[in-house]
């Protein structure tokens, strides 16, 4: 029996996914469960069309990544900490500090998780790498210098 499954199932299938099972599991367990519906002619061209418009918009939210990773491809972020005589900073910077650096001077709204820094505490004077997580598929490596207020 062809099934269309609503949602992830271990072992068998993902969510808009058409599965064959056997009819008894279907008509006991997926289909009361809320966890298949049965694939009818109406149910496919449904299926069909979510499916279309989930790639449409998937295809939209990539192409806005790839534009902000190609106005972000060659930005020097410069962020002040308080330092030490020796080069020492006061406390860390992290990946909040640089969202932040990247709202205050370019305008760009990127959420700290997001944003992965190579160092995981950055605690001295210099110029670093972080990469920030656009979408699954896009990525970007940014500097950024830390420096003495």
């Amino acid at each position: 029996m062809e099934v269309i499954l609503k949602q992830d199932v271990l072992n068998l299938g993902y969510a808009n996914e058409k599965v064959n099972v056997k009819a008894g599991y279907a008509r006991n367990f997926l289909i009361p469960q809320g966890i298949a519906i049965l694939a009818t002619e109406s149910n496919k061209k449904v299926l069909a069309e979510t499916l279309k418009q989930k790639a449409h918009k998937e295809a939209k939210i990539k192409n806005a990544a790839e534009d902000l990773s190609k106005e972000l491809k060659d930005v020097m972020l410069k962020i002040g900490a308080k330092a030490a005589e020796s080069g020492k900073i006061f406390g860390s910077v992290n990946a909040l500090q640089i969202s932040q650096a990247l709202k205050d001077q370019y305008h760009v709204e990127i959420d700290r998780k997001k944003i992965h820094v190579d160092h995981e505490h950055i605690k001295e004077l210099g110029t670093y790498k972080a990469r920030i997580h656009l979408h699954k598929d896009v990525h970007i490596e940014i500097s950024f210098e830390v420096f003495a207020e």
